[in-house]
């Protein structure tokens, strides 16, 4: 059993779901499950509908318009007969989805949110299936939402593997070439759950692992794992070979060819994952796998934007100790802030975190009760694994340095 899984770069356009049949030819598709994400910028453009709903309602109807029109593009684009069932498919979900702001009740942001998010993936699903099976390419379209589930954390789900491996071990016909989306599971309520953006590698490492599958390849629009992403950086490399261990420690400083939490299930089956490009099916690209760190050992560039610095200091200058500590610890957890820097003295406690909640006002008001408070919003946090004095030089230039920290192998970085 193989898993692959496309992004949306990879069907973005009617061309780029020509070209997935087209990899699909060159590389075999029996025994193989494809995970695809939402075309292109779907998950974007569903964002705003979102927002419309709950802050500019007048604009609501015609931000689902735009979303079904970009499809529809795509359906005239692949199938030649405008009554092909395809259409009045994709038709009904954009249906569902209105219909859903229509007599949802819940002021909940995050729920609607994942309650409507991934029509992206559904409907990106039903048009590859149909297209594939159109150019005789046998397929099953399976709603991933039937197999993986999870609790009701919304936004950023954690599975229920136990319930997950029942129900694949029982339902998932393995000799089929399957379709399903990424991102999504169900609750215990069958309320639709995403597993955080750019989930969809994860729903395909957690098929592999239930499966024990062979292997897992993510199909990109660069040709592998490079040492830095080239939008934002120069001559980015190709790392051929990482180490499960190595993998791991980039995802979660956040290299963003891998999702964080899609290692860890391969890692324990030492089931391979392979970074290929969709452009070029037939080229190595990069292996993760148990062995040596990198391959080659040059130094690994991460960037993440739109980052909150808080610096806080005691209201009398007594010292931060563990009880303070472990107070601003809980209501970073209370507030749902992702913390990806840590850095305290005897008088001062830095933090530099991810606001993906928008909890950042309702924090700080709670932290000004009992600390002094600096923050900082849409600060940059750089990060480099297997540094050298070049590469921080380099990275140092022209910035204003917030914070920066050292240790054995990774170097980080906040700047202005």
């Amino acid at each position: 059993m193989r898993i692959f899984k496309f992004g949306g770069a990879s069907v973005k356009d009617a061309e780029g779901v020509r070209n997935l049949l087209s990899v699909l030819n060159e590389t075999g598709h029996s025994k193989t499950l494809i995970v695809i994400s939402a075309m292109g910028k779907t998950t974007n453009a569903i964002e705003q509908v979102i927002d419309n709903y709950f802050n500019n309602k007048a604009a609501l109807r015609s931000s689902i318009q735009d979303v079904r029109k970009f499809h529809n593009a795509i359906l005239l684009d692949l199938f030649e007969n405008e009554n092909h069932n395809i259409f009045k498919a994709i038709s009904t979900l954009f249906d569902e989805l209105t219909a859903f702001f229509d007599r949802n009740k819940s002021p909940d942001y995050n729920y609607v949110y994942d309650q409507t998010i991934g029509f992206g993936e559904l409907v990106s699903t039903t048009i590859v299936s149909a297209y594939l099976n159109e150019m005789g390419l046998k397929n099953t379209w399976i709603d991933v939402r039937e197999f993986i589930k999870t609790d009701n954390y919304y936004r950023r789900a954690n599975v229920d593997w136990e319930k997950t491996q029942s129900l694949i071990s029982k339902n998932f016909k393995q000799n089929n070439l399957n379709i399903t989306q990424g991102f999504l599971g169900s609750d215990s309520n069958n309320f639709t759950t995403t597993l955080g953006r750019e989930g969809s590698d994860y729903t395909a490492a957690i098929f592999a692992y239930c499966l024990n599958a062979d292997s897992v390849t993510i199909w990109k629009d660069v040709p592998g794992v490079l040492n830095a992403d080239p939008r934002y950086f120069e001559n980015a490399q190709l790392l051929h070979k990482i180490s499960y261990r190595e993998a791991i420690e980039l995802a979660f400083y956040g290299a963003s060819v891998i999702h964080p939490k899609t290692l860890q299930p391969l890692q324990r089956k030492e089931i391979p994952l392979y970074v290929k490009s969709f452009l070029n099916p037939k080229n190595p690209g990069t292996a993760v796998a148990k062995g040596q760190g990198l391959e080659p050992e040059i130094p690994c560039f991460i960037l993440k934007k739109d980052q909150v610095l808080i610096s806080l200091s005691s209201l009398d200058f007594s010292y931060i100790v563990e009880e303070n500590i472990s107070e601003i610890f809980n209501l970073l957890h209370l507030y749902k802030m992702k913390v990806d820097v840590i850095q305290n003295s005897a008088i001062s406690f830095s933090v530099c975190f991810d606001n993906g909640y928008k909890n950042l006002e309702k924090l700080l008001q709670h932290l000004k009760a009992k600390f002094k408070v600096t923050c900082y919003e849409n600060v940059s946090l750089y990060t480099i694994r297997h540094y050298d004095n070049a590469a921080i030089d380099q990275l140092e230039k022209g910035k204003v340095v917030l914070l920066k920290q050292l240790t054995q192998e990774t170097m980080q970085m906040v700047t202005k």
